[in-house]
């Protein structure tokens, strides 16, 4: 308190007349809650499945992929698409293992008869990764791309046949 009104009689000199002292007025201390930005406050996970249709539709985007999957699971998702009220599947095809902040992702593809696999694979892994790492945040570490099949072009597609009865 010495120094203070010491520094006040330097200062102010009506302060020595015998006016009451004045003691500067000190801020209410702000707290913080939280710390840091908002949007880092919290936890958030994202499951297997998400990434999986991510990886899905950027992977069907591509030119020269006819369709994901091996041909029993094109199959059975034919059959699954013609039940009332069944949804297409966008996953069919796509494997993720998905962690905390990484991801890996198997692919199994049909190309198109007359394309370069080497090159509509290049492709797919450039169109996948882009897709999640912007949508998720994760890091894409691999994506491993197993062709099952070649699409001929005189081949029928499932759905495409006629039924007998008419």
């Amino acid at each position: 308190m010495t120094d203070v009104t010491q520094r006040n009689r330097t200062e102010n000199p009506e302060a020595e007349k015998g006016a009451p002292e004045v003691q500067p007025r000190s801020r209410p201390s702000v707290t913080k809650r939280g710390g840091g930005d908002p949007a880092s406050r919290g936890r958030t996970t994202i499951a297997d499945g998400v990434v999986e249709k991510i990886a899905g539709l950027a992977a069907r985007d591509v030119l020269g992929v006819h369709a994901m999957g091996s041909g029993l699971s094109r199959t059975f998702g034919a059959v699954r698409d013609r039940v009332p009220g069944g949804a297409k599947s966008v996953t069919r095809g796509v494997k993720a293992e998905v962690g905390e902040v990484q991801t890996a992702l198997d692919l199994e593809i049909v190309v198109d008869y007359g394309v370069s696999i080497t090159e509509v694979a290049g492709a797919v892994r450039e169109n996948v990764i882009s897709a999640v790492e912007r949508m998720t945040g994760l890091e894409v570490v691999e994506v491993n791309i197993a062709v099952s099949d070649v699409k001929l072009p005189e081949e029928e597609e499932e759905g495409e046949t006629e039924t007998r009865l008419q």
